[in-house]
């Protein structure tokens, strides 16, 4: 489930999409964060008409979606036997035959248009060694890897190192003209080891009460709502941007919305990146530390890192030399590999040169033999059930009686938890134009825990998707939701936004938390249950308490959205002030 902790291959030298980006950061966040858009986007576009969803057949076909099904594809992806999973392992190779034997099995086309189920996606793993140490006024920080640290590198070459740079503090490490923000001041960090905060700069209300930390300036940064700033990938970019030899940056649960833990998880495990000409211009390491151990260095460099962290909220805020250094050593293990993308198609009617491409990441974290006790990551949540949703949907549009105008494309990608590699490759590589792509649904998990009167929306007010899927939710009795974790930054962190980068309508949806025959607050408590305790680790498993009529309830919805999409005469638009409109409407001008 949602790429979290690891770096999109060309984002870091993809500066002039950093503006790109944050639009949506400005203006698909602050959406997420304001109630009033789940009205806004009640008033739907006359382009999807609610006959189309409620069609006898259509509503019939979707009824071909259960819960068992559901629940024993999950099952058989989550098995230990699929060993978590990860790309360039046998577990890729029995996911990928699983996925391909149950779309061959549905009488599905080859999504390829050589013949085969399979996109081959090149891909080079990294498998990191490091040693690293940080000393301050004669004290050294004793630094244990992956438990205190994580530091990688991205540089074609098998060890990177790092000889006693000087440390910096740059507050957030962010450099925003929009908002007169500039962490750095105008200071060179060429060479020098840079210490950042995780997310965006926490600005206080004007009026917040002395010690208030919740009351955020909605003017700055957007407040609560995540922008691309807040996003680790864009520290690292702007990190290379610098010159920096090192970017580390300081891992905060609270702030971050996940433990340390994650960050070990996700990331002492081998990574990929698609290869690239421009791997040698990366910041040499990249990387995290444990907040205990930042305060550590803080404390022995003489200074207090709560101060400096307050003083980071401002605007004065100024670079701060710590009298440290680091010293890096990073052997690394690289190999070059093919993974591959499933891709299954239905061929659709008088449209059936543009594509409703549905997608899901098959792959998840592998397995850690360092680990005691259980060692598997089977994904179960993560994202074996996005994939049991994939082959749900295949099935109901083979249920209808004649298919829809638009065809249907069922793309199941590796390596999202690299950081959307597999999705990237696709957007770059696409095995049908984009220009001819009316629009993206991405399912990355599903509802576990029972039927819900809301359906949540990332991004919710970014395209006339919304419109579609709020007709369908209307006719059911239910509501959409705008997201309800706005600060977490889910719209950068799954295979949607590689298609939105590109220019192509794309949705991503997430479980309700208005949970029928719940009391209030359950919902949210399921979510913080699942993030603490189960989010990248081996305990994701399929669970004795799961209720997977909520999921289905949404998978329907979702198969009832695309045939919406793939009826209609017009493509979906993405609204006027979205970024990528203008990158949408140059494809669609040069087609």
């Amino acid at each position: 489930m949602i790429s979290l902790l690891v770096f999109p291959a060309t984002v870091p030298f993809m500066r002039p999409f950093i503006c790109a980006s944050l639009a949506i950061a400005l203006a698909g966040c602050a959406r997420d964060n304001s109630s009033s858009h789940a009205g806004a986007s009640a008033t739907a576009s006359s382009t999807f008409t609610d006959s189309a969803a409620r069609a006898p057949a259509v509503t019939a076909a979707a009824q071909a979606i259960d819960t068992a099904a559901l629940l024993q594809h999950i099952k058989d992806l989550a098995a230990d036997s699929m060993e978590g999973r990860a790309p360039g392992t046998p577990g890729e190779e029995k996911a990928v035959a699983y996925l391909t034997q149950q779309f061959q099995a549905l009488g599905l086309k080859p999504g390829n248009p050589d013949g085969t189920f399979i996109q081959k996606v090149d891909l080079i793993g990294y498998k990191a060694h490091p040693a690293a140490s940080f000393s301050a006024r004669g004290k050294t920080v004793s630094l244990r890897y992956p438990d205190d640290y994580i530091a990688n590198s991205r540089h074609n070459r098998d060890e990177t190192k790092i000889d006693a740079s000087d440390v910096v503090f740059v507050g957030y490490g962010v450099v925003a003209p929009e908002y007169a923000w500039d962490d750095y001041k105008g200071l060179d960090v060429h060479g020098k080891t840079i210490l950042m905060l995780i997310n965006d700069p926490a600005v206080p209300a004007p009026n917040a009460a002395k010690g208030d930390t919740t009351a955020l300036d909605t003017t700055m940064f957007k407040g609560k709502a995540m922008t691309y700033y807040g996003r680790w990938t864009y520290k690292y970019e702007i990190a290379t941007e610098k010159g920096a030899a090192a970017a580390i940056i300081i891992h905060e649960t609270g702030p971050a919305g996940y433990p340390y833990e994650v960050v070990r998880s996700s990331n002492s495990a081998e990574q990929f990146d698609v290869p690239s000409a421009d791997a040698e211009r990366r910041v040499p390491v990249e990387g995290w530390i444990r907040l205990e151990k930042a305060k550590e260095l803080f404390r022995d460099a003489g200074l207090n890192f709560d101060s400096l962290k307050a003083a980071a909220k401002t605007k004065d805020f100024k670079p701060v030399p710590l009298d440290a250094k680091a010293t890096f050593d990073v052997k690394i293990d690289h190999r070059e590999i093919q993974s591959k993308n499933v891709a299954a198609k239905l061929d659709g009617g008088d449209k059936k040169d543009e594509y409703v491409v549905y997608t899901a990441h098959w792959d998840h974290l592998g397995r850690d033999t360092t680990l005691k006790g259980d060692q598997i990551f089977n994904g179960a949540a993560d994202n074996a059930s996005g994939c049991s949703a994939l082959l749900e949907i295949a099935k109901a549009y083979t249920k209808l009686p004649a298919p829809p105008r638009r065809s249907i494309l069922f793309l199941s990608v590796t390596a999202e938890e690299k950081g959307l590699v597999g999705s990237k490759y696709y957007a770059e590589h696409p095995l049908y134009p984009l220009a001819k792509t009316a629009a993206n649904i991405n399912m990355d998990g599903i509802n576990q825990w029972g039927r819900t009167s809301d359906f949540t929306v990332i991004g919710l007010g970014n395209s006339t998707l919304d419109d579609a899927l709020t007709r369908v939710l209307t006719a059911d009795g239910r509501t959409v939701r705008p997201d309800a974790e706005p600060e977490k930054g889910f719209y950068y962190r799954s295979d949607h936004f590689e298609f939105a980068k590109q220019g192509v309508p794309a949705l991503d949806t997430d479980a309700g938390i208005d949970f029928i025959g719940k009391p209030n607050g359950y919902g949210m408590r399921k979510r913080d249950e699942y993030t603490s305790k189960d989010y990248h680790k081996p305990s994701d498993e399929v669970k004795k308490d799961w209720d997977l009529s909520g999921g289905a309830q949404d998978v329907r919805t979702l198969f009832r959205v695309g045939y919406v999409v793939a009826q209609t005469d017009s493509m979906p638009q993405w609204r006027a002030g979205n970024e990528f409109k203008a990158k949408r409407d140059s494809t669609l001008a040069n087609k």
